[in-house]
């Protein structure tokens, strides 16, 4: 559990995470109301340890953002253009609206206007995940019906332009995974996701491909088998240093306000994603 510079617990659930200048920046789900909206909140670490509250860089309002609706996984890419795009997973308390929300800013920390929302080329959109190489952005959306997508977006960031590639689980190919992530590692790219157990933690898988559109691998797991990805769910992988930090939520559906982080070093060796419990660690190891 982080505590900010306030004494009040970070409110990181869902996180995304960037670097700019010479700070982490992030943007998690304030979950103070529950399970409805309140606010997106961000905060600013130089160690990954202690965190700064920046502000609300999101609020709730009316209609997608009303204090009924329910809005997670917020991620945050900067456009070419140096303005700033937040993604979001809009939903209704039923969780049958599914649908990705895109808001901007002329700074990272907001505040954020809401533009709009959509469903993806007319797919259901749910645990979201955000990727950029060269400029250009990409939408990682879970699509009960379909499978995970990969979205190249438009060149605006405010909406989704084609699908890149489709992936189901080899398990159960009626389906994907969740709350996707996804890194570039010596010239090939690795894919994260949680099975769709609802508040219930499971064993993280991820997968690998020389290109977005593949082909991509078997999926694997993340950690050891049965420890349920040290009781988290996957948010996003980072690139720290020279290495990666692996962030999960576990969730307490309780208390979401007070949802433990698992925030773990991640290696990618030989192809292979390790992840090994740490009871302490810093990004010193990391080489940041």
């Amino acid at each position: 559990m982080f505590v900010d510079d306030r004494g009040r617990t970070a409110q990181l659930h869902g996180v995304g995470l960037q670097r700019v200048g010479d700070r982490w920046l992030a943007w998690g789900e304030d979950k103070a109301a529950g399970g409805t909206f309140t606010a997106v909140a961000c905060y600013s670490s130089r160690d990954l340890a202690t965190w700064t509250y920046e502000g609300d860089a999101l609020v709730a309002g009316d209609g997608d953002l009303g204090a009924d609706r329910v809005i997670e996984r917020p991620k945050v890419l900067q456009r070419p253009d140096g303005r700033w795009v937040m993604l979001l997973h809009v939903e209704r308390a039923d969780y049958a609206y599914a649908r990705v929300g895109f808001a901007i800013a002329d700074r990272p920390e907001g505040p954020y206007e809401y533009v709009r929302s959509e469903r993806p080329l007319g797919n259901l959109s749910r645990d979201i995940g955000v990727f950029q190489e060269d400029g250009v952005g990409y939408l990682l959306s879970e699509d009960r019906e379909n499978g995970l997508h990969i979205y190249r977006l438009r060149e605006d960031h405010l909406g989704v332009d084609t699908v890149v590639a489709t992936l189901r689980q080899q398990a159960n190919p009626a389906i994907g995974y969740e709350s996707p992530t996804l890194v570039n590692h010596d010239g090939s790219y690795y894919l994260f996701g949680s099975d769709l157990t609802g508040w219930g933690m499971n064993d993280n898988m991820y997968t690998s491909a020389p290109a977005l559109d593949g082909p991509w691998d078997h999926w694997r797991p993340i950690a050891p088998v049965g420890t349920h990805t040290f009781e988290s769910q996957v948010s996003v992988v980072a690139p720290v240093g020279n290495g990666y930090v692996y962030i999960g939520d576990r969730w307490d559906p309780e208390d979401l306000s007070e949802s433990p982080a698992v925030w773990l070093p991640l290696r990618i060796e030989d192809g292979r994603v390790v992840l090994e419990w740490r009871d302490a660690w810093s990004i010193e190891e990391l080489g940041a």
